[in-house]
């Protein structure tokens, strides 16, 4: 068994549904949480363009719209596909444990 103790639980996966991401809040940074194919994803939640908050968004296949500005994300990759959005999103890995989102909130992508 793979050690867990890094990993901090975000919310329940039965809090995300695949039309309506969810919040969690971490030591004051709040994070989007979305789920597509029986897979879940986590994204800041803050847009990088502006105040919109993802979490809030409109959820369409593997996007999600910012309420703000709606331009557009894709919430697996974090990659911007629709302006005004440049700047893609972190994002994390996700970890399963015990039916609750957890994430590595250290973790760092190349």
């Amino acid at each position: 068994m793979s050690d867990t103790s890094h990993l901090v639980p975000l919310c329940n996966a039965t809090d995300v549904t695949k039309d309506t991401p969810a919040r969690g809040m971490l030591g004051g940074q709040a994070y989007a949480i979305f789920t597509r194919d029986g897979l879940y994803y986590v994204t800041q939640d803050l847009c990088t363009h502006g105040p919109g908050f993802l979490s809030e968004g409109f959820v369409e296949d593997c996007e999600v719209e910012c309420p703000f500005h709606l331009g557009r994300f894709n919430f697996i990759t974090g990659a911007p596909t629709s302006p005004p959005c440049t700047e893609a999103l972190r994002v994390w890995t996700v970890h399963l444990v015990d039916g609750k989102i957890c994430i590595d909130p250290e973790e760092t992508h190349p």
